[in-house]
């Protein structure tokens, strides 16, 4: 499982304020626990006004780079900031994200063409986020055309099915993993990943709806997940699904992830 580390992120409100006061300790810290953690990734997102993204996103790529080593996923809604940043980044990443809607993909995909840098491709439009599993596919099969005519091959790819909201949805999550199942069958080949945060907005205990689709979504194909790997439960249960999913020869993993201490709330003190 590719685990992008979600912690650096504006819209967070503990990290909005570290943003806002400049607390370059506060950043690095939150950097340093989730390489410790082994998350593959760092997303960094700003959410900050468009007026000072680039130079607060330049600030924090900064601050995670001075203490470890691990790629960036670069997030924005913004696609004409990517073209900028790469050439700050020490080492190839994610851009996070581009999707059918607008240029979005025609500001991206050129620039990393000729790189080794990944994206995560959103299966919405300029239609918005499509109602079905065959629509969102339609979504997916124009992606895959751009990313051949740009030569980017499909294991560059995470594809977002587009997760909405659990408590206004009649069918649960049937449309997704429909989708999950079917892009991985078309395409083998592709990353599928997600955030967990969006299905349990509105609902209580949002934790067990956040863990459960994760493992639900494991199970039809996905292979990546955009979360906190400080979350030793969460982490758990994703180690735990690998192993149970036949993703984990031996179990070795999860055994090495038990014995570095990844998969149990540090003692106090």
């Amino acid at each position: 499982m590719i685990i992008i580390g979600e912690k650096i992120n504006g819209s967070i409100p503990s990290v909005a304020k570290a943003i806002a006061e400049k607390d370059v300790k506060y950043i690095r810290r939150l950097a340093k626990k989730q390489s410790l953690a082994k998350a593959h990734f760092l997303d960094v997102c700003a959410s900050v006004a468009p007026d000072v993204e680039y130079e607060t996103l330049k600030w924090l790529i900064d601050l995670v780079q001075e203490v470890t080593d691990i790629p960036i996923s670069i997030d924005s809604p913004n696609a004409r900031i990517f073209a900028q940043l790469i050439p700050l980044c020490k080492k190839p990443g994610i851009i996070n994200s581009v999707s059918m809607e607008g240029d979005k993909i025609e500001r991206v995909f050129p620039v990393i063409a000729d790189t080794t840098w990944n994206c995560v491709a959103l299966l919405c439009d300029d239609t918005g986020i499509p109602e079905t599993a065959d629509k969102r596919l339609e979504v997916f099969d124009a992606i895959l055309k751009k990313a051949a005519a740009y030569r980017i091959s499909p294991d560059r790819l995470y594809i977002d099915p587009v997760v909405e909201m659990l408590a206004s949805s009649e069918s649960g999550i049937d449309k997704i993993i429909a989708t999950i199942k079917k892009v991985k069958e078309i395409c083998p080949d592709v990353h599928i990943t997600s955030g967990a945060s969006n299905i349990s907005y509105q609902l209580p205990l949002r934790k067990f709806i956040n863990r459960s689709f994760i493992i639900l979504c494991m199970g039809a194909g996905m292979d990546s997940a955009i979360v906190d790997p400080l979350n030793t439960d969460m982490l758990g249960l994703i180690y735990a699904a690998e192993a149970l999913l036949g993703r984990d020869e031996m179990c070795i993993e999860y055994i090495t992830a038990f014995r570095e201490g990844l998969l149990e709330t540090p003692a106090k003190g």
